[in-house]
């Protein structure tokens, strides 16, 4: 795993509030960003347990981060991503250890794209959230 990637174009000030960093850039193999973010206070709900926002939070940022990085990619970069709809899916607590997540594209069109996110701790093979997300990509007005 890469140890300094730049976050700057992958998380936005709330991620970062969060202590959200990025595990892996993906760009080794082909693959959407791995995020994490490490058990503390800011991201605790009840003692010893994640807060249910500061999954969603990091579920939407990985979901954002896997469309940022192909649309770079792509050379399509000059975006604005709005969300249409984003679902969680709460499947078990996220206890006082790291929290992962990695996004994948379902559909990447002009105008939309579609992603499937997955959360999880020690055991990938058993995840604490999921989230599907419609995106609405807008062109982005000169700078």
């Amino acid at each position: 795993m890469a140890d300094s990637i730049d976050p700057s174009p992958l998380l936005t000030p709330y991620a970062r509030s969060m202590g959200v960093e990025v595990q892996d850039d993906g760009a080794e193999n082909g693959t959407a960003p791995i995020l994490s973010v490490p058990f503390s206070d800011t991201v605790q709900g009840r003692p010893s347990h994640y807060h249910g926002g500061a999954i969603s939070g990091l579920l939407e940022t990985a979901g954002y981060a896997a469309i940022r990085t192909q649309l770079e990619l792509d050379q399509r970069g000059n975006v604005r991503l709005k969300p249409i709809n984003i679902t969680m899916q709460f499947l078990a607590a996220a206890k006082s250890e790291t929290l992962f997540a990695q996004a994948r594209i379902t559909k990447l069109g002009r105008r939309n794209a579609n992603v499937e996110v997955e959360c999880w701790q020690a055991d990938r093979s058993r995840p604490r959230a999921t989230a599907v997300m419609n995106v609405l990509m807008v062109a982005a007005g000169p700078e």
